[in-house]
């Protein structure tokens, strides 16, 4: 739905998001030449680096927008709510299933080819937001604060004991032998599944999902806080203490179940939490307290139409892996002609994605210009 009104909310959780959004945008479209900064690509497997945060915020972003629709459901009658949850979330998944079967797209004696949807991968970005999403609107609209918290923690245990007693013994956090992989291959089949390195497993796998829900509760109970405590000193403080606690026991969980943002571990769950909340403590202090007004509408405007800026994005794909001479898409002749001329190698590489990036973001600007917000 496209709306010409805004609901009011705070600045900062527009400025969270549009941080992600940017942040996205950039790790996802690095230009062809060169190899990207290390901070710029996810750690290999077992890590996190700059990178392996960029989801996780993502989906704490949209957990810190539920207790705004949470105030608009408690005068609508049950069966209303649900449908609204359910027609996000179906939505969204569907959204993201056409995303991924239309980023399928190569080139065949120069012709567009798709792969056929019965060999389409089911799970991705989009498809991953929408169930966490929808397992967390649930879990925040029939239960309290406290409990959200309770089960926040029972869901980040359960996938450990899940991850250790599923898997092949003494291999279950390799990319072979961890449940989320098998539990793939028996429910969405090979064909179905993502590759990597040559392996099929699915970084966005089914299993995963439950500790990723985790991410947008915790962006929910930070929303919720920060409307509580409103604009004080009090909020920054113990949002910044939370963030910092949680950072620790995510270093020390990552001596028994490592940080792996594939697998999505529960220690890598605490930790990317811990760096959010210090993140938006950060904002909240210097954009709500100290009226900071510097970058503010540049990452306002990503922040305000996040998922279709992030579609858009994926559908200007077309674009990037056109040929325009025999043997080489777009994106690679644009680099070597260009950007790898005038900034030879990563850097190269980083301004590429900085341009793709400003692209995307005229658009957003010109829909804000235009007081132009899509809500799903």
């Amino acid at each position: 739905m496209i709306t010409k009104i805004q609901s009011e909310r705070f600045i900062t959780l527009d400025v969270f998001r549009g941080l992600t959004i940017f942040l996205m945008l950039i790790v996802n479209t690095s230009g062809g030449g060169a190899v990207p900064y290390s901070p710029l690509e996810h750690a290999q497997w077992n890590g996190c680096t700059l990178t392996d945060l960029v989801f996780p915020s993502f989906l704490f972003a949209v957990g810190n927008a539920m207790p705004f629709s949470m105030k608009k459901f408690e005068n609508q009658l049950q069966r209303k709510v649900l449908y609204k949850i359910f027609k996000r979330t179906l939505i969204i998944f569907l959204v993201g299933y056409l995303l991924t079967w239309y980023t399928t797209i190569h080139f065949v004696n120069g012709k567009p080819v798709f792969t056929p949807f019965t060999q389409t991968r089911i799970m991705a970005v989009l498809q991953r937001i929408a169930l966490c999403y929808c397992f967390a609107a649930l879990i925040a609209y029939y239960f309290s604060i406290r409990w959200v918290i309770i089960f926040s923690v029972i869901l980040l245990f359960l996938y450990w004991l899940l991850l250790y007693g599923l898997g092949e013994p003494g291999m279950q956090y390799t990319i072979t032998g961890n449940a989320v992989r098998q539990i793939d291959l028996s429910v969405l089949g090979e064909r179905h599944m993502y590759r990597e390195e040559g392996i099929v497993f699915d970084p966005e796998g089914l299993l995963s999902t439950i500790p990723a829900t985790v991410n947008v509760l915790a962006g929910y109970l930070a929303g919720a806080f920060i409307i509580k405590k409103q604009k004080t000193y009090e909020s920054v403080a113990k949002l910044a203490i939370a963030g910092s606690l949680l950072i620790l026991t995510g270093v020390f969980w990552n001596y028994f179940l490592p940080m792996n943002k594939k697998l999505w571990t529960s220690s890598y769950v605490v930790y990317t939490t811990g760096i959010d909340l210090i993140a938006v403590s950060i904002l909240f202090y210097a954009i709500e307290i100290k009226q900071w007004k510097t970058g503010i509408n540049f990452f306002s405007v990503f922040g305000k139409n996040p998922l279709f800026i992030y579609v858009l994005s994926n559908l200007f794909l077309f674009f990037l892996i056109l040929n325009v001479t025999p043997g080489k898409i777009f994106i690679d002749w644009i680099n070597e002609v260009f950007f790898q001329k005038i900034a030879p190698g990563p850097f190269g590489s980083l301004l590429f994605a900085i341009c793709f990036t400003l692209v995307c973001w005229s658009v957003g600007w010109l829909m804000d210009k235009k007081k132009i917000y899509i809500r799903i």
